[in-house]
């Protein structure tokens, strides 16, 4: 059930890939190679909130094809962003 959703709906610039997994369940994909460090971490979870201003109840995850620093995997966890 996996359905692109265009990142405009939530007022964030049009070059993330979100995908909506459930009814308030929403997947922030990159696709890259080299490591996502804190300052991706901070873009991440401000899309995350842009998200949840439009979807209160909204899930968000992350998935990358990348690896996720440590300090980056622990804060995004903090802020109830699932890691897949």
């Amino acid at each position: 059930m996996t359905e692109h959703i265009d990142p405009g709906i939530f007022g964030i610039s049009g070059r993330p890939l979100i995908e909506k997994t459930g009814p308030a369940s929403y997947t922030i994909v990159i696709n890259r190679k080299s490591r996502i460090i804190m300052s991706d971490g901070k873009k991440i979870s401000a899309m995350a909130e842009k998200i949840r201003a439009t979807v209160r109840e909204a899930e968000i995850s992350l998935k990358s094809s990348a690896p996720v620093c440590g300090k980056t995997r622990k804060y995004l966890t903090e802020l109830g962003i699932e890691i897949q």
